[in-house]
């Protein structure tokens, strides 16, 4: 019986796959503005302002994960939890690095 990698199976808050960043994070909606804010039970904690209504919450953290590694929004993809605020999201090669984010694996070589 094949094994399948839950967000709770994850080593850190982030790993990479090839040339793509796996990042699991916890969001919190409907924060006084878009930032990150640090590890939250092993995953990368993410406050946005957006509320977690009709799919908002979800674009607004695609959003908010492109701008921040420097890809388009169609390069961030929603692995796991679409409906919850524990998800596991599939950055396409990351042209960039948020300054001083903790948790972040060296790129591989």
């Amino acid at each position: 019986m094949a094994h399948s990698t839950s967000c709770a199976d994850l080593p850190g808050p982030a790993r990479w796959d090839g040339a793509d960043l796996i990042l699991r994070v916890q969001v919190q909606p409907r924060a006084s503005h878009d930032e990150f804010a640090g590890i939250h039970a092993g995953a990368l904690k993410i406050r946005l302002t957006s509320p977690p209504v009709d799919g908002k919450a979800n674009a607004a953290l695609i959003a908010f994960l492109a701008e921040a590694f420097g890809v388009a929004k169609r390069q961030v993809t929603l692995l796991k939890g679409e409906t919850g605020r524990a998800k596991q999201l599939r950055i396409r090669a990351p042209a960039r690095f948020p300054p001083g984010l903790p948790g972040l694996p060296a790129r591989p070589v």
